[in-house]
């Protein structure tokens, strides 16, 4: 692909062959500065009576560097105890369920990435934040990913795809470590996925540009609604739905009938054949969206469920 043609695009998740995520920077902030210009008429865009510019290039910040920057602390070298130690000091809200990358997303999260109005780019992410990245040429403990900071949020997220099955599975092993300990955001070990790598796979890049906040911030706008159509502008299509009775006859109990189905198992037949931890993981995570006081089953639980079907 040639970076100086061709500024449509009407994908905003782009994945290009044998290019690693130093090239996927010089394009993003081309391509950002390029929309920038043919919104605006000028790199700059207002918004919210913050000047932001995007003529390229964007400031490139490793995330330990960020931390240590916004905070003080250097984390390089440090186990997952010492950092939680860190984080107590910090005086964050913290449980035993967070791995080394948990919190380390966390400490980013709540100290730097509000303060970067500016595009900026935070690079270079350890391995445990980074299940499905491929390791950092100069450093294995890193990944080949960044993340675009624009007004205090992201605004892209890519990477260098790992495309090595057995590093592959080594992190899902890893993830599922972590799911045992109870973590709600890890990944389950998806055979499928590994099983298409092991036929081979290309060295590839990926990115994802959030394409509402992209929108927003070229056109200076402060609420996702003025750039949205709202959902009632749809039309209304009526979704069948189980009764809570016919989950009850595989096990299922009154009170995870609405989460399931928040989840899209909106018939019991939608179970059918799913790995049991994919959807205990989906339900964790609406549980805890949504601070339900409700513990979620067990992953055995789930598989009787399934089972029954």
């Amino acid at each position: 692909m040639d970076k100086s043609h061709n500024p449509e695009f009407t994908c905003m998740e782009l994945y290009v062959q044998y290019k690693d995520y130093n090239w996927m920077m010089d394009f993003t902030e081309r391509l950002l500065e390029r929309i920038c210009i043919a919104v605006n008429g000028s790199s700059e865009s207002v918004v919210d009576g913050k000047t932001i510019s995007f003529k390229a290039p964007y400031r490139r910040l490793p995330i330990l560097e960020a931390i240590k920057e916004k905070t003080g602390y250097d984390l390089n070298g440090k186990d997952e105890e010492e950092i939680r130690n860190i984080c107590k000091t910090l005086n964050m809200e913290i449980d035993n369920t967070m791995g080394k990358g948990k919190l380390i997303d966390e400490i980013f999260g709540e100290f730097c990435e509000g303060t970067f109005i500016q595009p900026t780019f935070i690079t270079d992410y350890p391995i445990e934040m980074s299940p499905l990245t491929k390791k950092h040429r100069n450093n294995p403990a890193l990944t080949e990913r960044f993340e675009l900071m624009v007004n205090g949020k992201e605004l892209a997220n890519a990477y260098s795809e790992l495309n090595d099955p057995i590093d592959q599975e080594e992190r899902f092993v890893e993830q599922m470590r972590l799911s045992e300990k109870g973590d709600d955001e890890a990944m389950f070990i998806d055979q499928d996925f590994l099983r298409a790598l092991q036929y081979g796979m290309p060295p590839t890049s990926g990115i994802g540009i959030g394409i509402d906040r992209l929108v927003m911030l070229m056109t200076g706008q402060t609420t996702i609604q003025e750039v949205l159509f709202f959902p009632q502008m749809r039309p209304e299509k009526k979704i069948p739905k189980d009764s809570a009775a016919r989950y009850a006859e595989i096990g299922i109990g009154e009170e995870f009938v609405p989460i399931l189905q928040k989840a899209g198992y909106n018939l019991v037949t939608d179970l059918k054949d799913v790995n049991p931890q994919k959807v205990q993981q989906q339900m964790g995570d609406i549980i805890k969206t949504y601070k339900l006081n409700i513990e979620k089953p067990s992953v055995d639980e789930v598989a009787g469920w399934i089972a029954k079907i």
